[in-house]
């Protein structure tokens, strides 16, 4: 018989959370683990997304591990290069390289409940057998298509902000950008000198503050690099102001009016038209949807080639692009800013539990997760950036390094119990814990602020949001209560292969 690979942890994905998850793994001491990437390189998200102008909306120094500061980080709002490369050095400096397997999508991974233990077969064939999981694939991983009557039939080019062709030249084409996100606004400045025609389909128009971005001097890398502990200040300044703006998204909406007035301020500097100046006028509470940072958007949609469409995508009839309000647009290129499968992410499906149903089937409802870290009825396996753990205001590694101290705690009461055990969270502390969440989430602005988000799920509730601080969290991420779990031992009749030749000797 074929020898399977057995592993005591297996991780799924090398983005943040991956490789966050790998490195503290082996601060933990545990070194028998893999990482499984489908890709070639590592990166998650800032691999893939790769389009014109992508960078964070988060300031570098605060986007990047506490346990790997970076004092090169060349621009207060890093780019997707800088980022990726960033992740890359961590990768090596941290030895993860070794535990890296590449070009390993994984198909399936089903629990044993006799072997307590994860089978994980990937598109490549390996089949890896795992006693824990930790499912880093992210959020911001699978591109959502728009289910718009003809795009199929479009006879130009056609392809995602996530999934961008560099061989594709814009020059003098009528391009048409799909969504007023994160990613297009960053796009639409990158693209417009270039293009013959921009016309852009806005269902929704955001709320857009100014960049705060600018070189660092060498000066400050140098201070930050003989000095460590002054990037560490830095680091921790701009997290506690992050920190006093949480009340204002969950408890005190009606205070956001005057942020509201500083983006209102941010447009009109450089839209004077009027009538474009109304299109692009949000009608629901600012931080309701992600606010988004660009000093350059406002300024490239007041171009002259380009347009906007302010009622949406409603059709496609060949090359001709009909907005909702029954609007004709010509195009050549239709680029898609349509946001990722947040709430209904694809790796659920993949993942097949104690009673023999899928992830997928168990948050048909609803998503929901202990601590944003494990389901009932998937013994065994944690997820890094799960439900209601996304943040409105700051940054996601800090919430990332509170789910690794949980991962770490979950290690190590598998080590205290001892054997062939396995934890499994109890429904009734799953259920608990989603209900306080849900409860502080109905003063909060995402859903009160009167906007239709990708916050929510298909009923309409915040699946994705964590409604408080992240210090908040960190404290409530900080140990594992085995009281919120079942204890799983293998059954009395399984016998591993080491106890079955041992028996067999005995005789």
């Amino acid at each position: 018989m074929a020898q399977h690979e057995h592993v005591r942890v297996a991780v799924i994905g090398s983005g943040f959370g991956g490789l966050g998850a790998a490195v503290r793994l082996r601060r933990e001491g545990i070194t028998d683990f893999l990482v499984l990437e489908r890709a070639g390189s590592v990166g998650g998200t800032w691999r893939d997304n790769s389009y014109p102008g992508c960078a964070c909306d988060v300031p570098s120094h605060l986007y990047s591990f506490s346990f790997a500061p970076n004092p090169d980080w060349p621009r207060t709002f890093s780019g997707q290069q800088h980022i990726r490369a960033y992740l890359e050095h961590v990768a090596d400096t941290f030895g993860l390289r070794p535990h890296i397997r590449l070009d390993h999508e994984v198909t399936v991974m089903r629990w044993d409940n006799d072997e307590l233990h994860w089978v994980i077969e990937t598109a490549n064939g390996a089949t890896i057998t795992a006693d824990a999981v930790v499912s880093a694939t992210g959020p911001l991983s699978d591109p959502k298509l728009p289910d718009i009557p003809g795009l199929a039939d479009f006879p130009g080019k056609v392809f995602h902000s996530a999934q961008w062709d560099h061989d594709y030249d814009l020059s003098g084409k009528r391009v048409a950008v799909v969504g007023t996100g994160a990613s297009a606004i960053q796009i639409v400045p990158e693209i417009q000198p270039k293009a013959g025609r921009l016309t852009l389909f806005q269902r929704t128009p955001p709320w857009v503050m100014p960049r705060m971005d600018r070189a660092i001097s060498g000066a400050e890398k140098w201070l930050h690099r003989a000095l460590p502990f002054t990037a560490t200040a830095r680091r921790g300044l701009l997290w506690g102001i992050r920190e006093l703006q949480v009340g204002a998204f969950t408890k005190h909406p009606n205070q956001l009016g005057l942020v509201e007035s500083i983006a209102k301020s941010n447009m009109a500097r450089a839209i004077k038209d009027p009538a474009l100046r109304a299109k692009l006028t949000p009608s629901y509470r600012i931080g309701c949807k992600r606010i988004l940072l660009s000093n350059a958007y406002y300024p490239a949609l007041a171009q002259p080639n380009v347009d906007v469409v302010a009622s949406g995508l409603s059709e496609v009839r060949g090359s001709t692009l009909v907005g909702s309000d029954g609007s004709e647009t010509e195009a050549d290129v239709i680029i898609l800013g349509t946001g990722f499968h947040v709430t209904d992410m694809p790796i659920a499906s993949r993942v097949v539990g104690a009673d023999g149903i899928t992830l997928a089937e168990s948050w048909k409802d609803e998503m929901q997760a202990l601590r944003g870290a494990t389901a009932a009825g998937f013994p065994n396996w944690m997820t890094i950036i799960g439900p209601n753990t996304g943040l409105g205001n700051s940054s996601m590694i800090l919430m990332i390094e509170s789910q690794l101290n949980y991962m770490a705690d979950y290690m190590r009461q598998l080590d205290v119990l001892g054997g062939r055990a396995a934890l499994d969270a109890r429904p009734s502390a799953v259920g608990a814990w989603n209900r306080r969440v849900q409860e502080r989430m109905k003063r909060t602005v995402w859903n009160t602020g009167g906007c239709t988000s990708w916050y929510l799920d298909a009923n309409g509730r915040n699946t994705t949001v964590w409604p408080g601080t992240t210090a908040e969290f960190r404290r409530a991420t900080r140990s594992v209560d085995l009281g919120e779990y079942e204890v799983v031992r293998a059954p009395a009749t399984t016998r591993t292969a080491a106890q079955a030749v041992t028996e067999e000797a005995a005789r």
